[in-house]
């Protein structure tokens, strides 16, 4: 299951964060990294504070946007240092590494760290599901990015050597019954964006307030593909694009 599991490190300044990083995912026998938009990488910082772990380095994955890194995953976990105002579903760092991993039984799963000063952007957390907050002593909460990565993929590694926490049920049967993509996801928000818009449905409220609140709702909901595909097909109906009916 750890081969399920991508760490994902957005425009990382210093490189020898990233060799940090890998050295910790290696330790902990999670190998896949990927880097969006990184600073300064390959470098020789990274690799020497790699260590051993020049291997996960090689096979990093480079792309330009947090998106491209996701393509594919069927949840993320977004790190946070700090409480949001927006009510995301949040876990600790125990907590993370039991959903992670049991998440990673079914389909690729991706846990995301932000830029070493700012962290994540809010649109960036948007195309989370969870948020996972590590819980520090009151005196200092400041943690170096390779040190957040030691934990929370220490906490995986646990949670996988543990009988399951959670009860997960069968694989289903057809695919259309597990859970949608990342990029299925954001494919139905930009969908919602348009037909409400069709419909002046947004009017002089805030566009973006109300998709923050149907990303937050749709996150805790965790739609299928079939769901999303219905979903898509309510909203072209609206739109008067009868021709397309929501599968049954």
């Amino acid at each position: 299951m750890l081969d399920n599991i991508r760490i994902v490190l957005v425009n990382t300044h210093h490189p020898g964060n990233i060799g940090s990083a890998a050295r910790a995912m290696k330790n902990m026998g999670i190998t896949q990294l990927y880097l969006v938009e990184p600073k300064n990488f390959p470098s020789f910082e990274a690799s020497q504070l790699a260590s051993s772990a020049t291997d996960v380095l090689k096979n990093a994955v480079v792309v330009d946007t947090l998106a491209e890194a996701l393509k594919g995953c069927r949840f993320v976990c977004g790190t946070t240092a700090r409480l949001r105002a927006v009510k995301w579903p949040q876990v600790d760092g125990r907590e993370c590494g039991e959903l992670i991993h049991n998440e990673s039984k079914r389909h690729e799963v991706a846990l995301v760290f932000g830029r070493e000063r700012s962290g994540l952007s809010n649109d960036e957390l948007e195309l989370c599901q969870t948020l996972v907050n590590i819980t520090t002593g009151e005196a200092y909460s400041s943690l170096n990015l390779g040190q957040a990565v030691q934990v929370l993929s220490y906490e995986i590694l646990m949670a996988s050597r543990k009988d399951e926490v959670l009860k997960v049920q069968d694989e289903p049967l057809d695919e259309k019954d597990t859970l949608a993509s990342n990029d299925q996801l954001e494919g139905m928000y930009n969908h919602f964006i348009d037909a409400l818009t069709d419909l002046n449905f947004f009017g002089k409220r805030n566009p973006e307030h109300i998709m923050r609140k149907l990303r937050c709702l749709y996150g805790r909901a965790r739609p299928t593909q079939r769901e999303v595909q219905i979903m898509r097909g309510i909203l072209s109906y609206a739109q008067g694009r009868r021709t397309q009916t929501p599968e049954k």
